[in-house]
């Protein structure tokens, strides 16, 4: 059924109605889909970006209690040193059980490359990357504040984005950003 109506101007319209809801829910549901989804993947990344926060702190709380006795290079030892292996372990239990990555997928203790008093893991078959930096300066900006030795702790993890089918399904075309990751922790020296 049509409807006619007249404009303030003196011209008379005639309208159709009844395929008009139908025409926006098709406009509007492609976006609206695109919307909850993107709400979904940026929630997605920023939990894990928290999980990683929380890893890196802990293995940044147990560096600093460890040793640093060991991390003077012997008889080709420095690559691994004992002292970071607690490290690398506590950081790789609190992904597995934050569900970040899949128990037996990093295995320990990873291929540690020294570079320093700085080591950077990397794991065969597992995206994630630890650097351990147990001769960080902390403080010491002014004159009247003393220096002292610190670990800083970084966990590196790709987050693969969930809405790239979305917007292949609308678009046609390819669309793949995996983002790296990174948190940071940082504590002083206990021993």
């Amino acid at each position: 059924m049509g409807r006619i109506w007249q404009s303030s101007g003196g011209r008379v319209y005639v309208g159709e109605e009844r395929g008009s809801a139908l025409l926006e829910f098709a406009i509007t549901l492609p976006i609206l889909v695109v919307f909850l989804v993107g709400i979904y993947d940026f929630s997605g990344a920023f939990i894990q970006q928290q999980k990683l926060e929380q890893a890196a702190e802990e293995g940044a709380i147990v560096a600093g209690a460890q040793p640093m006795s060991d991390l003077v290079p012997v008889l080709g030892k420095q690559s691994n040193p004992d002292s970071l292996q607690p490290v690398v372990a506590a950081i790789v239990n609190s992904l597995v059980g934050a569900n970040i990555i899949a128990t037996g997928s990093c295995v320990l203790p990873g291929n540690g490359s020294p570079n320093g008093v700085q080591w950077t893991y990397t794991f065969s078959g597992c995206p994630l990357t630890i650097i351990i930096n147990r001769g960080l300066v902390v403080g010491g900006t002014t004159s009247n504040v003393v220096a002292g030795l610190g670990t800083s702790v970084t966990v590196q993890y790709p987050y693969q984005w969930h809405f790239n089918s979305v917007i292949q399904l609308l678009s046609g075309s390819q669309f793949n950003l995996p983002i790296n990751l990174s948190e940071t922790a940082v504590v002083h020296n206990q021993s």
